[in-house]
């Protein structure tokens, strides 16, 4: 008698009896983690068993194979005696199965799935000692990773060192530390706790924020740290200028939903800006009230300024009464330019809908910008609901209000991205982010989009322009702005670079 072997790889280490072989351990977790379509039921599960004519004959009868063979195989000719099928249709019980919940999906270890080792290990750290069950407020944190798509992912966020984010929902969970924005507060202004204060906002256990704001004040804290008592005055202005202009700014842009990390890293530049001139002012015997325009002008010839924020700082004085006498010159921008040829432009084109080694959401902000002048910004905040699936193949994304039908590869490529994507494990729900982040609630970072497209020699602000300058010489100003969403003076600032007359446009749609 022959010594028994795995019947998938040969191999005589074998570790599990099925109902008609054995099974290696390799074998055993490689279809474990890579299940697929089921040639008998085509339900995605771990394939491992065998079915007969007899099994598929019963399957047909219910479902029925399409040929009318009653082989199962779909192919008519009678072959398939033998085939490798899920544990259901070979009416077998699943060595898969989670001996918990009985499902078979995120396998981990033997004889658990992820998902029960993961409530298990939540129910322990979000126990309330008072009440012995899971803290009230806790509780949509705990449903949340729970029923996250990756319950894996959450493990590992359990087990990371050194677990910080864990340690403090444990002390809340206790009663040692308060559930509340003041707690983070006192706490570090780093990744790690901001990270778990976002994951609390996120599902409502604490009142909605803006971290990139949150995190200006203990930043500014940091800057006038080293401000001697003599500077105490300059310090008290800065503040002032930073509270009631600055951050005041941010807030109306994050009311609106514009708020981009380019404003956030400009509000910090006007607010450096601010400290600079004041030192620069007390070197020299004065201050921001006994300035002069004098004074100014040599602090603008001896460094190297940035003119937009010095002009925020310089308004503000003037606004604020405190100083009327100081002016910045306003310098208008001047026409849009194009650095850009359209040769280079379509070669960027043709790398991103064929070079399957980027990230999807690589080539997908790259086509967006590249071929309809989306900046990186309004890319990253687009929703699932923006895009529109025909049954016909076609797909039709809606940047502004009107859908916009994408052309031949590029459907294709929206397509594989929706099929893969999988929620953020730590998304509120709801949000349905085209471009979901690994930050909890939001979505993914304009830099991670952008520091990869230039790594590939592609510009994304040169990149835009461009294809903003081909679409302006195609089309009415009026319709670009309303197709791209952008406003009707840039359209037309666009149109003008383009040299394109379209005087008769609006005659022409009247009539």
């Amino acid at each position: 008698m022959s010594e028994p072997s795995c019947f998938d790889c040969g191999s005589p280490s074998i570790h599990t009896r099925l109902p008609h072989a054995w099974i290696c351990k390799a074998c055993r977790r490689r279809r474990h983690y890579h299940p697929r379509p089921c040639p008998g039921c085509g339900t995605t599960r771990p394939l491992a068993y065998q079915s007969t004519k007899s099994t598929d004959r019963a399957n047909d009868s219910e479902h029925g194979d399409g040929d009318g063979d009653g082989d199962g195989d779909g192919d008519g000719d009678g072959d398939g005696d033998e085939r490798i099928v899920c544990a259901s249709c070979a009416g077998a019980e699943s060595v898969f199965a989670c001996h918990e919940c009985g499902q078979e999906d995120h396998p981990y270890g033997a004889t658990r799935c992820a998902r029960c080792f993961l409530r298990e290990r939540l129910t322990e750290l979000l126990t309330d000692p008072g009440t012995g069950q899971i803290h009230t407020r806790l509780r949509p944190v705990f449903d949340e990773l729970v029923n996250s798509e990756r319950p894996q992912t959450g493990i590992w966020w359990l087990r990371k060192q050194p677990g910080i984010g864990p340690q403090l929902l444990g002390q809340m969970a206790r009663g040692e530390l308060e559930i509340s924005h003041d707690t983070f507060r006192a706490l570090p202004c780093d990744r790690v706790h901001n990270y778990l204060r976002e994951l609390l906002a996120s599902v409502g256990v604490l009142p909605a924020y803006e971290p990139r704001i949150e995190r200006i004040p203990p930043w500014l804290d940091q800057k006038l740290a080293p401000l001697t008592p003599d500077h105490a005055d300059h310090a008290d202005l800065v503040r002032r200028f930073a509270h009631w202009h600055v951050l005041r700014h941010l807030r109306n842009m994050a009311r609106q939903g514009e708020l981009t990390k380019t404003m956030t890293d400009g509000a910090r530049d006007r607010i450096s800006a601010a400290i600079r001139f004041l030192a620069y002012l007390h070197a020299h015997g004065a201050t921001a009230a006994t300035a002069t325009q004098d004074l100014l002008e040599r602090y603008q010839i001896s460094h190297t300024v940035s003119l937009a924020s010095e002009y925020t700082f310089i308004t503000w004085l003037r606004r604020s009464r405190i100083n009327t006498r100081l002016r910045i010159p306003y310098v208008p921008a001047g026409p849009p330019t194009v650095s850009i040829s359209d040769e280079e432009r379509w070669q960027h084109v043709e790398r991103l809908l064929h070079d399957q080694t980027l990230r999807s959401y690589t080539r997908l902000g790259g086509l967006f910008t590249l071929l309809f002048a989306q900046p990186l910004s309004r890319i990253v905040a687009m929703r699932t609901n923006q895009i529109t699936m025909h049954a016909d193949g076609r797909v039709d994304v809606t940047f502004s209000t009107i859908p916009v039908q994408m052309p031949t590869v590029v459907d294709q490529i929206i397509r594989d991205h929706l099929q893969q994507r999988g929620k953020s494990l730590y998304a509120s729900r709801g949000t349905q982010w085209l471009l979901p982040g690994g930050t909890p609630g939001h979505h993914l970072q304009t830099e991670n989009i952008r520091a990869q497209l230039v790594a590939i020699g592609i510009k994304p602000y040169e990149s835009r322009k461009a294809a903003l300058f081909q679409l302006a010489g195609e089309m009415p100003a009026p319709v670009l702005a309303e197709l791209l969403g952008i406003p009707d003076s840039t359209a037309a600032d666009w149109a003008k670079l383009a040299a394109r007359d379209w005087t008769g446009y609006i005659a022409d749609r009247a009539h």
